[in-house]
């Protein structure tokens, strides 16, 4: 399934998270593109499994603490810049998010994480919005920045994020941190 811009337009009301990471572009790259980088970097994910890697047809497995599994299948790979990947239960509908680094000031990166979500898509735009404005764009936020900041540490400390290092989240990890 290919995700032209035109596609992506019927998502609406993207959520993302951006944080500046105190490295150089080039080793942000190499914690995102390396094979299952979210087991140390990623505060909600149990276990990552890897099915094939690098490159476009790229797939994994998240397997949260919350007990939800989650696949991811990588659509669009641009070395030292980021992926596109859809992200969704096994047989179910997708989410696209997309992961860009970007340089800022020469000696530091940012990276950010844009989530286009497939839920509420069919629902009256009323009703989406308030379902959007309440729920969604809250927890989904919530979401991504401790996923940024779970890059972050791994990057500059070397140390992998513990359990809910950032805090718990309702859908992504149970509450015994």
């Amino acid at each position: 399934m290919e995700y032209t811009a035109e596609r992506l337009k019927r998502y609406k009301w993207t959520v993302l998270a951006s944080q500046r990471i105190e490295a150089p572009p080039q080793k942000i790259w190499s914690a995102i593109a390396t094979p299952g980088n979210l087991e140390n970097c990623h505060p909600f994910c149990e276990e990552n499994l890897v099915y094939k890697w690098p490159g476009i047809g790229s797939r994994d497995a998240i397997h949260y603490y919350s007990g939800w599994i989650l696949q991811r299948e990588f659509v669009n790979w641009i070395d030292g810049v980021g992926y596109d990947l859809t992200i969704g239960k096994e047989d179910g509908r997708k989410s696209y998010v997309t992961w860009r680094i970007t340089e800022e000031r020469g000696k530091t990166g940012r990276l950010t994480i844009t989530i286009y979500p497939y839920i509420f898509q069919k629902v009256p735009v009323a009703i989406r919005w308030i379902l959007y404005t309440v729920k969604v764009q809250p927890e989904l936020s919530r979401y991504l920045e401790s996923v940024v900041k779970g890059f972050d540490w791994y990057i500059t400390t070397g140390q992998p994020v513990k359990k809910s290092q950032f805090g718990s989240h309702n859908w992504f990890s149970n509450n015994d941190t």
